[in-house]
């Protein structure tokens, strides 16, 4: 009986440690994709291409492999700042501003959301008026600011008075 009750805990334990292998090799084949032109903000539904400022995206655990594009940061982190959403997200990207020009983000240079720096409040408008600039150091966020104003901020102070 005993050696039934071992075998059984070494199935379970194997069981979770591929369930939780296959999580991880899944986030980290999640990348960032290049914005087509006909793409649409999954949130208002405005060709993404046609305006300026860093753009953003993202990824849900229940939607596999479907990302979900937005024209401007600002309209990712509405979408994120969601709690239904916020759970289930499992990759979020935005734009290196440091990298490329205000008007033309080039998608080689998306980041992960989670480890950039963002100016909130700045007088550079986007997409949808006001948006998040987002930098991959915090001394670019900081120039940034100096020139166009807003408050230099990490992740987890965004929030919707962010947005505002």
């Amino acid at each position: 009986m005993k050696t039934l009750y071992l075998t059984l805990f070494m199935f379970i334990a194997c069981s979770l440690l591929v369930a939780c292998d296959n999580t991880n090799q899944q986030k980290m084949l999640l990348t960032a994709q290049a914005i087509e032109s006909g793409d649409e903000c999954h949130l208002c539904g405005m060709l993404i291409s046609d305006y300026s400022g860093p753009k953003g995206q993202l990824y849900r655990s229940d939607q596999g492999e479907t990302v979900h594009k937005f024209c401007s940061t600002r309209d990712l982190f509405s979408f994120y700042l969601d709690p239904e959403n916020t759970r289930n997200i499992t990759a979020i990207f935005v734009h290196d501003m440091s990298k490329v020009p205000w008007d033309e983000p080039n998608d080689s240079y998306f980041i992960d959301a989670k480890s950039a720096w963002y100016v909130a409040g700045s007088s550079q408008q986007g997409a949808m008026g006001k948006t998040l600039a987002s930098f991959s150091q915090k001394q670019d966020a900081i120039a940034f600011s100096d020139k166009f104003g807003g408050e230099v901020i990490d992740f987890n102070a965004i929030d919707f008075n962010a947005l505002r």
